[in-house]
């Protein structure tokens, strides 16, 4: 049985207040799971739309742990965000909190990334719960998806190289 790859990131509601992002990777899980965690190597790829850079990384990969990501855009604004780790079982699981500095909704975000690969392709699956469905609902209308889409297709150079 073949995996098809998905190779551009897919973003859908999901239940009442979450969103569902699923992407593939050509790549080992336990090499896709290190570059979605590992500041060293996130610093490689995880700058999100055109014009923004990663500039702040730090992750303490442990329950209880906090992770702290910060971007700046070529005019010097500053987007960040952070959060506790809440669950981690690499390569496989990593649930995080979720809350941005200057949030565009109301709360924060529950994230469950899972990650299962089947004939060297690994499968993404990102869940988000939001507090509310208004919420859920004001990311689902923002420009999300081509942020993360940038990122993802950066992620696949940097793992293509490894």
């Amino acid at each position: 049985m073949n995996t098809p790859m998905n190779n551009k990131v897919s973003v859908s509601a999901h239940g009442e207040r979450a969103i569902l992002i699923t992407r593939s990777f050509k790549a080992p899980r336990t090499l896709v799971f290190d570059a979605m965690s590992r500041p060293d190597m996130m610093k490689n790829w995880f700058h999100g739309p055109p014009g923004w850079t990663l500039t702040t990384c730090t992750m303490d990969l442990r329950p209880g742990g906090s992770y702290r990501w910060a971007w700046t855009n070529d005019k010097g604004h500053e987007m960040g965000m952070g959060g506790t780790v809440l669950e981690v079982d690499p390569p496989s699981l990593l649930k995080t909190t979720e809350k941005f500095d200057a949030a565009w909704y109301e709360g924060e975000a529950t994230n469950t990334l899972t990650l299962t690969e089947e004939n060297g392709v690994t499968t993404m699956r990102l869940t988000v719960e939001y507090e509310s469905t208004a919420a859920r609902d004001g990311v689902l209308a923002g420009p999300m998806a081509g942020g993360m889409e940038a990122s993802y297709a950066r992620l696949d150079a940097y793992l293509q190289q490894h």
